[in-house]
């Protein structure tokens, strides 16, 4: 992984990272917002704790694990990945209410567009900022854009300490087994 130096990384602050997208995916994962580290590479779930890439291929959802530098892979599995707010911060706690509002609205019109079968947001708090739902919780939500589904996961960064990664390995299979995904860790074999 390359080295990036403290003022590297802050060179990167309010980048924006494009989407790893495409028409009628199976699963479109949002983030809260790009890190530094995934403004600094282009690659989302960049820094080294964060636990996304693990936790995708654990619960089933890449037949690999793949490294950060290797979404473009993702739409040949039918997945995605896009954030609610678009803008590069060292923290989540760096965004304004308005900005997640606008995230929301911005979300909104970006899955009507591409109509995944599901949106899955990786982030209860960055989703209640984001779509005005003070009681979301962890899981499948009454809400639908359009056709599409949505659902709540944990937040896979480092910092999120209560979700341990095989916490968060069961709440992303769970999910997959609700998308109907197959086990893609097994390469086709029996479902776990």
């Amino acid at each position: 992984m390359t080295r990036f130096t403290p003022q590297e990384l802050e060179a990167a602050r309010d980048r924006l990272v494009p989407d790893v997208v495409a028409d009628g995916l199976q699963v479109l994962f949002c983030g809260i917002n790009p890190g530094l580290m995934t403004a600094a590479t282009g690659h989302h779930f960049a820094r080294p704790g964060n636990r996304f890439w693990p936790v995708l291929h654990l619960s089933g959802f890449t037949p690999r694990l793949l490294r950060p530098s290797e979404q473009g892979e993702l739409p040949s599995f039918g997945l995605g990945i896009t954030n609610v707010v678009a803008r590069a911060t060292a923290r989540a706690d760096e965004l304004t209410t308005e900005e997640y509002v606008e995230g929301g609205r911005l979300l909104t019109a970006k899955v009507e567009r591409l109509r995944p079968r599901w949106l899955a947001v990786v982030g209860v708090t960055a989703y209640r900022a984001a779509f005005g739902d003070r009681k979301a919780t962890i899981g499948p939500q009454d809400r639908t854009i359009g056709a599409s589904r949505v659902w709540v996961l944990p937040n896979p960064s480092g910092l999120n300490a209560l979700w341990t990664i095989p916490k968060l390995t069961d709440a992303f299979r769970a999910f997959r087994l609700v998308t109907g995904l197959p086990d893609a860790s097994c390469a086709g074999g029996p479902e776990d």
